[in-house]
């Protein structure tokens, strides 16, 4: 691994690997998420599985943490020896001529969406692990029904939160209308299906920070009107 990391080529196939690890992780979270507007019962039971299931505890969640924290890491590492590498260039052509804003500006985008997977992990991931792991309750019930739903509910009637939430996810769809197609490019995926590729992130970096936009405002609304 070290190897690989300390080529330049090496740390952008990792960066893009692990944002593809993300992104398949991304659209199965919206997969269950999106239940919670059409069959609250059904979010319940998958919510229920996915908390308790043993392999997605103890296997698959360390996994999407590291994997969290590496694309992070390995995100500022690249923009800062980008930045280096650029210093000398910029001083003789103009640094906007042959990138986009959304390149040039990854690393806000960035940020933004930490801040916002520290919201999250505040918000359902800390106190999942403290009803699971230190209060040692397993079952999912709280007075005789799921708890799921009602807490999904419960976090988007503070209207600041989902304020914070869907601009997160702003942040999000322009990180990835440009992280989408550069991941592909770093592995290779220059081809005959490229345009479909583009075509498909584009829909990707949309659709999926709209959908999840559209369940806190629906479940916000649900709530206020």
């Amino acid at each position: 691994m070290s190897g690989i990391l300390s080529s330049s080529i090496g740390r952008k196939f990792a960066m893009a690997i692990s944002a593809l690890f993300l992104m398949i992780f991304l659209l199965q979270h919206f997969a269950i998420n999106i239940l919670s507007v059409f069959s609250p019962d059904t979010f319940n039971e998958v919510s229920h599985f996915m908390g308790t299931f043993w392999v997605i505890q103890y296997a698959l969640q360390p996994v999407l943490i590291f994997g969290v924290v590496f694309h992070f890491v390995m995100g500022f590492v690249l923009e800062i020896k980008n930045t280096k590498a650029r210093q000398i260039k910029y001083a003789v052509n103009n640094g906007g001529a042959n990138s986009s804003w959304m390149s040039r500006n990854m690393i806000w985008s960035g940020l933004a969406i930490l801040a916002f997977v520290v919201l999250h992990f505040i918000d359902f991931w800390i106190p999942e692990i403290n009803i699971k792991y230190i209060q040692g309750d397993m079952s999912g019930m709280h007075n005789g029904e799921f708890r799921y739903f009602h807490e999904l509910v419960e976090k988007f009637h503070n209207p600041l939160r989902v304020g914070a939430y869907c601009l997160a996810f702003v942040f999000l769809a322009l990180h990835l209308l440009h992280g989408f197609e550069s991941a592909f490019q770093s592995v290779g995926a220059n081809n005959k299906y490229t345009k479909g590729l583009k075509n498909f992130s584009k829909i990707y970096a949309i659709g999926i920070p709209a959908g999840f936009i559209f369940i806190a405002l629906f479940h916000h609304l649900n709530q206020v009107l």
